[in-house]
Parts: structure tokens; sequence; C-alpha cells
């Protein structure tokens, strides 16, 4: 199967610029694949689609502002941004322009945090670096550092939580799991109150997530690896819906990944933490998840090989086109689909 198997006609005003508000407020496209029907409702109408028993799992990862700005020792600007965590001061990242960060390097973002690049990441293209820093690292980054919002977004974001997810906890995330943005605090009360229920997993979303497939053929492309975590609570909450015949709906890619990563042959899950670079991508038997909760992804992207997966690429991508048709708003901060 061929990259360019996935390509559909975007035009540029669909892109969302800027969250919908409230956050339920924004439109979504549900998809039953068992009758073959559509449905064009708002993401507040959800709970008509969910049922008593369903259990709804979301990727509780919380976004850095990772995005900082640091001067070379003879004056220049070079911008980081954290990807991936190694150890308590060791990270992989991001930098531009490359030229300014060589190895041996020293950059200060402030009088609080510098860093040495260590080496680069063939792979990436990134830098492994060490942070210099006194006192606890997250709070300095929390006050130096930005939202590191996709670059098809241009306009500027004037509250930082909305690239947060409500039940958003712990740090790691280069960008959004962006599926749950579309949740208020009042929806999931309503959801509760249906009898369905909630399971918080974890996975660190990477920027490797979102970088393009450059091999023409699909299974040529390798995946970066993301971090994840399934507590024992959760993963009891997963085993016994499975076990019981209850849907299992992933909210979002990130939490599909998680969960196909963790899953044996029977679906079942053990508490874990662990790396994945699994690639799902048609045709792929679903082991876990029952059901997906996601938005509009980019042509040819990996996220949007794996949403075909649910169905078919050929009913996925009419699917969208006829979101366009409808003028949904599309990527991060667009609308949803719920594939059933």
């Amino acid at each position: 199967m061929k990259t360019s198997d996935f390509d559909y006609y975007l035009p540029q005003e669909l892109i969302a610029q800027h969250p919908a508000e409230p956050r339920d407020s924004s439109r979504l496209l549900v998809y039953d694949r068992a009758c073959d029907k559509i449905w064009h409702r708002h993401f507040c109408d959800i709970t008509d689609y969910l049922k008593e028993g369903d259990l709804l799992v979301r990727n509780n990862t919380k976004v850095l502002p990772a995005r900082m700005f640091a001067h070379t020792e003879h004056g220049g600007i070079v911008e980081v941004l954290l990807l991936k965590r190694f150890d308590l001061t060791e990270w992989e990242v991001l930098v531009k322009p490359g030229k300014k960060a060589r190895v041996g390097t020293v950059l200060t973002i402030n009088d609080e945090l510098s860093l040495k690049v260590l080496s680069i990441i063939p792979e990436s293209g990134g830098r492994r670096v060490r942070f210099f820093y006194d006192g606890v690292f997250e709070d300095i980054v929390s006050r130096v550092g930005e939202m590191p919002l996709p670059p098809y977004i241009t306009e500027k974001l004037k509250d930082g939580s909305r690239y947060q997810t409500v039940y958003a906890k712990h740090d790691g995330s280069a960008a959004a799991p962006t599926a749950g943005l579309h949740f208020t605090r009042e929806l999931l009360d309503k959801i509760e109150k249906k009898g369905v229920e909630t399971a918080d997993i974890l996975l660190h979303v990477g920027l490797g997530t979102f970088r393009p497939v450059k091999a023409e053929e699909i299974s040529a492309h390798h995946m970066h690896s993301e971090y994840y975590e399934i507590d024992e609570i959760a993963a009891e909450k997963i085993n016994r819906a499975k076990a019981e015949g209850r849907r299992v709906i992933a909210v979002g890619t990130t939490s599909v990944r998680t969960l196909e990563s963790a899953a044996d042959e029977k679906g079942l899950v053990k508490p874990v933490k662990a790396n994945t670079e699994i690639f799902i991508y048609p045709p792929y038997k679903f082991k876990c998840v029952d059901a997906l909760i996601t938005n509009f992804h980019l042509p040819k992207s990996t996220l949007l090989m794996l949403v075909s997966a649910f169905s078919s690429r050929e009913k996925i991508l009419e699917l969208y086109n006829t979101a366009v048709r409808e003028k949904y708003r599309f990527f991060s901060f667009g609308d949803a689909m719920f594939i059933m």
C-alpha cells in the first residue's frame, strides 16, 4: 500500500486556527460501521451514541510548554523544542537552526536554565542535550516555555489551557492528544451519569507521530518511539470490560496505540511502563479497541492510516470527503469523528 493512497483534497480555509468555544460545541461526524450510516451532530450529542457499560479510555498526558528560545555565547538565537525525556537532566530536543547547535555547544535560556548539546540523533535530526538548572525543571519550563502549536496553526493561542484536555495530569507531551480537547467537565459528568465508565492511560505524544511519511510504501515507514503507561486500575477496568463484552472506546489515536501496544491476542492488558513504535494501518485486526473518537487528520499521515484501519481506506477517505463538503473544521483544533 502506498503513502499516496492516503491523500485527499483539503481547502486551506477548513484548517481550524482556534478551538471551538465551548469545547463541546465542535461538530461531530458519527459513523456506524454495522449499518454504514452517517449522522452529523455536535460533540455535546455524543451521549446519544454512548451506551451504559461502555468504557471510555482517555490519555491523560499533559503538554509541556516545550518551545523555548536560547542564546549562543556569540549572541545568536536558537529555538529549542523538547521532545522526549531520557532521565532527570537529559532530553531529546529539536533545534533551529541546527548549525548553531553543534555537539559541545552550550545554550543559555535564562539565568535559571541552560543546556549543552551532547550528540546528534540521526533518525530525527534532533539533539541529545543535558539541562543545567537550580530548582524544579517543570516549574522553570512552565515560566519560560511556550505551547508548541503545530505549524499549520498560524494564530497565537490566547489561553494555553485550550491546548490541554480538562483531564490532563502528567507532564511530558510535545503535542496534545487532540480528540480529548472536545470534552468539558460538564459533558464528562453527563457521560458518567449515563453509566459510562472511564479509564485513564498515558502516552506522551512525540512529534514523530505527526511527521510526514516519506517512504513510498507505507510498510517502509518507521514510527518514532513514544513512552506509555497503563496502571493497575486502568488495566482492571479494561480487562473487565473485555470479559463482559462491553465496548472499549478509545479517545484519540494515542489511546488506540497505547491499548493495542499493550494488549494480548484476547485484548487483555497488564499494568505496563514501556515504549512503543506500533504503526497501525490497513489491514489491521484490533485486539482491544472497539470504537474510536478522533479528529480529522493530515493527508498521508500515520494518523489517517490508523483511522483507516477501523474500516477501509476507501470508506474513511469517503467520510473525509463528506466532511470537506460539509465544511467540517480539520486538524488539532478542528471537529471530531466517532467511528463505532
